[in-house]
């Protein structure tokens, strides 16, 4: 294992599986944290009076621990590097309604992964679309040519001889 070169400044990461909160409420905390130094975000979410709030405050001490414990960093110098809500599985329910009907609806799960880095480190540039790019080239995309249109003729019962 000595073979191995140990990258300098890790990346710290903890993950947040099958969290009962829909992905929309946890994606809103997300984007208010995500790029923010560890301090400041952990006192943005600690004055934010939300339930996903909580949930990535725990996350983010976490990540804290794992950074302190495994690779014996600093947490109070590193940012969130990145911070990524995906949906999980749902919980099926049901609200009983008339004539012993069932209205179905669905709880929401979210998996939340959280990275922590450092402020100098460069973000790896964000990955374009697989395939080919598209282009104008095909016959079957080419732009349209403006409309042509045609002057007004008048009818024969308008026209007035002078």
């Amino acid at each position: 294992m000595e073979h191995l070169a140990k990258n300098p400044l890790p990346i710290m990461k903890a993950y947040l599986q099958s969290a009962r909160i829909a992905p929309k409420k946890a994606n809103l905390i997300a984007k208010m944290v995500r790029g923010m130094p560890v301090p400041d975000a952990m006192e943005a979410l600690r004055k934010t009076h939300k339930k996903g709030a909580r949930m990535v405050e725990l996350l983010l001490r976490s990540a804290i621990a794992n950074a302190s414990h495994n690779d014996k960093q600093d947490p109070q110098t590193m940012v969130i590097a990145s911070i990524v809500v995906n949906q999980g599985t749902a919980y099926r329910r049901g609200m009983p309604m008339a004539r012993g009907r069932q209205r179905p609806f669905r709880k929401f799960l979210s998996h939340v992964s959280l990275e922590l880095g450092f402020p100098g480190d460069e973000k790896k540039a964000p990955k374009g679309p697989k395939g080919p790019t598209k282009t104008l080239k095909d016959a079957s995309q080419k732009p349209k040519s403006p409309v042509k249109t045609a002057a007004k003729s008048t009818s024969p019962s308008r026209v007035t001889n002078p």
